[in-house]
């Protein structure tokens, strides 16, 4: 596995400042998001995303030797109007049908709560049954855009979505049965209120479950649970010792991406968690 970072991680006044940045700190892997090269997210006018801009923006990456492992494609699919989660997916269709040319063929997308302010925020209706069957059909539409542009989409599972498990994950998994559909996995997302106390099981768990359809791994920490992690790797309670053998022994090679942490931040994460990636290849710490 190789380290990598959010490119918003970087403070900088250009993409190509943000990369020398990214270098600097010995990495060539980021998770990109257009906000980073002045545009939106998710884009709405596929002008904003022209041939020049896509070329202009994949240059900047290869005079850098930095690798587009990923691009952010979020947007809330299961928003409680409808007509922001059409609006979501044609924002995604732009965004995919730009992927060739910008370089990367792996979207990360989150599959959104009820919550109609914040995509990161629960909501007790996420668990609903009709919940559930906007996701399907919000992924069903997202997968065959997917196909259509010959990339991947890999959602995360997290405690405040409506895939809050590694269960739920592996059901749309099973519901989509797609090629294009992978997984993001991040595993300071997935601890329920009071399920800190049976961390290893809860990602043997995650892993026995969705080790095989992993596409991109994150990297941040936690100090409690019943919330997403938003810490960086290392100042929290994540044993990444076991995180790290679990992601080997299922046999993810991509990279690590760091994020929630502060630049001032970086340069220490990273040492940790190339010590940590050290004592996973020489099986200093094993998964059951």
């Amino acid at each position: 596995m190789k380290l990598g970072i959010f490119t918003k991680t970087f403070q900088r006044p250009t993409l190509d400042a943000k990369l020398e940045a990214v270098t600097a700190h010995g990495m060539h892997e980021v998770q990109f998001n257009l906000s980073c090269a002045g545009l939106p997210s998710l884009p709405d006018d596929p002008d904003e995303l022209d041939a020049a801009t896509c070329a202009q923006i994949r240059d900047t990456f290869a005079r850098r030797g930095v690798n587009m492992s990923a691009i952010s494609g979020t947007f809330n699919m299961i928003h409680p109007d409808p007509t922001v989660r059409s609006l979501g997916l044609q924002r995604l269709r732009v965004l995919a049908a730009a992927c060739p040319a910008l370089g990367t063929s792996l979207i990360t997308l989150c599959t959104g709560t009820r919550n109609p302010d914040s995509m990161w925020r629960r909501h007790p209706d996420n668990d609903t049954p009709e919940a559930w069957r906007d996701l399907l059909a919000t992924m069903e539409q997202a997968v065959a855009i997917a196909a259509e542009y010959d990339v991947v989409m890999a959602f995360e599972p997290e405690v405040a979505n409506v895939v809050d498990s590694a269960r739920k994950g592996r059901d749309l998994l099973d519901a989509m049965r797609s090629p294009h559909l992978k997984v993001c996995m991040d595993g300071a997302n997935i601890f329920h209120a009071g399920e800190l106390a049976k961390m290893h099981g809860i990602l043997d768990e995650a892993f026995a479950l969705l080790g095989p359809d992993i596409a991109l791994a994150h990297a941040k920490d936690l100090i409690r649970d019943g919330a997403a992690g938003d810490r960086a790797a290392g100042s929290g309670v994540l044993d990444y010792g076991y995180y790290l053998a679990l992601l080997t022994r299922a046999g993810y090679r991509g990279p690590l991406i760091m994020h929630s942490l502060r630049e001032d931040e970086v340069a220490r994460t990273v040492a940790f968690l190339e010590e940590k990636l050290q004592e996973s290849t020489k099986g200093g710490t094993k998964a059951a």
